[in-house]
């Protein structure tokens, strides 16, 4: 069945490793059907519960796809990352609600501070062995910390959440280890998990952010980290309650050895509080991006953390890019210090427009999802054909796929460019799109 290669392993990370080296070296090429599992245990001598744990890494990796009876096998586009494929692009005269980029119009201008900063620079040379963090830039993001009750701790700079994440989860992890994800959750950071070897397992959520007991649930199967985004979470527009984060630090704290991760990247476009869990385990990191709020273009996130994972990432940052450039720095502190942007202007500009999409659909008897940020979840029976009959309708929505591991299917819809005369029109194509076969409403 596979010709002269031989797959190898007595584990399940050994046996994918095996399976994803070849496909990587041509040996098993695209379209290449797998032995079935049972088979493929008694040639290696193992249960075949061990060559189907091996399976179910290689789809996460996106190494092979399974089709039921037929089997499974290479993928024809092997890739590691997939889910920033599964979009809409939106042709001409279709009004795009899809991409999840924040109001332009509601972003500060850069030039000013960036001038400011090129401008610092002439005076004061960055050179090799300085200082990676900008000395006033974490001071203001320490105060700004303290103020929101995140623990004490050091503070370092990446480019962007997903750098400082990915960086936090290879710092403490290994090939194989399970992380809980919120499920619907942010796409990126889903194919980011499988893509470092490291599996997922999902923990649903409400509007008050992650469910305890999902939670405890993944933790005592063996989860060893656990990322939770505060507020704003994409797609689902949840926020951590002060309620849910008591409850929360109570299960974090019958597993101290877990690893937290919190994204904070509604930072400054939301007013609700923060309520944050950090502090409860041995090892966690708090991690707040620039991009919504000053532009995605600034690849700019604050992270804290506990004294070894922030010793264990600025190390890693020493070997590889060394630091995030202190023009960067120095500009996204000029941004900061000017108070450039107002957070509970933009707060209230994403939040009417959120509000009024959520009122317009609960009048059509749509349910929708929609706290903080600049998202609104609606979930649908049928989420291909909601998004193929929105669009003819003249609107470009976001398949839920791209965010979901077990949770029902669903579509979010961007709201930041929103204007008030188009929510009535959004809301009757989504209502027509959700209604096929005489459906009327969706939990």
């Amino acid at each position: 069945m596979l010709g002269e290669y031989r797959i190898q392993g007595r584990r399940a990370a050994e046996i994918s490793a095996s399976v994803e080296a070849a496909v990587g070296a041509g040996e098993l090429p695209p379209g290449q059907l797998l032995p079935p599992m049972r088979e493929l245990a008694t040639e290696l001598g193992v249960n075949p519960n061990t060559v189907a744990a091996a399976y179910r890494i290689l789809r996460e990796r996106g190494v092979i796809e399974t089709d039921g009876r037929r089997g499974s096998r290479v993928r024809a586009k092997p890739a590691t990352t997939g889910r920033e494929f599964i979009r809409v692009d939106a042709p001409e005269g279709v009004r795009d609600a899809s991409a999840g980029n924040p109001d332009t119009v509601l972003l500060p201008p850069l030039a000013p501070a960036f001038a400011w900063a090129a401008a610092q620079g002439d005076r004061e040379p960055v050179l090799y062995g300085h200082a990676p963090v900008e000395p006033e830039l974490a001071a203001l993001a320490r105060a700004d910390l303290d103020a929101d009750g995140v623990p004490a701790g050091p503070v370092a700079v990446a480019s962007g959440s997903l750098d400082a994440i990915e960086r936090v989860l290879a710092a403490h992890l290994r090939p194989g280890d399970v992380v809980a994800v919120e499920d619907p959750g942010w796409g990126s950071l889903l194919d980011l998990v499988p893509a470092l070897g490291l599996r997922t397992v999902p923990v649903g959520l409400d509007d008050e952010g992650p469910l305890p007991q999902d939670v405890r649930r993944a933790l005592e199967a063996g989860a060893r980290a656990l990322i939770v985004t505060d507020r704003a979470q994409n797609p689902t527009g949840a926020a951590v309650s002060a309620p849910r984060a008591r409850a929360l630090r109570a299960v974090l704290g019958e597993h101290p050895h877990t690893l937290l991760v919190e994204d904070d990247h509604g930072h400054r476009i939301v007013d609700l509080p923060l309520h944050p869990l950090a502090g409860v385990t041995r090892h966690w990191a708090f991690v707040r991006s620039a991009a919504k709020a000053y532009g995605p273009d600034l690849r700019f996130a604050v992270l804290a953390g506990d004294d070894v994972t922030l010793d264990r990432v600025s190390g890693r940052q020493r070997l590889g890019p060394g630091w995030v450039s202190r023009i960067t720095q120095r500009a996204v502190l000029r941004l900061w210090a000017d108070d450039a942007v107002d957070p509970r202007a933009v707060a209230s500009a994403y939040g009417s427009r959120r509000d009024a999409l959520i009122a317009a659909l609960t009048a059509r008897g749509v349910r929708a999802r929609g706290r903080s940020g600049l998202n609104v979840w609606v979930p649908v029976p049928d989420e291909t054909g909601a998004v193929t009959r929105l669009l003819q309708a003249g609107w470009a929505v976001a398949p839920g796929a791209r965010f979901r591991v077990e949770s029902p299917p669903g579509i979010r819809i961007t709201v930041s460019t929103l204007a008030q005369d188009e929510i009535d029109g959004l809301a009757d194509a989504v209502a027509a799109a959700v209604r096929v076969g005489g459906v009327r409403g969706y939990v």
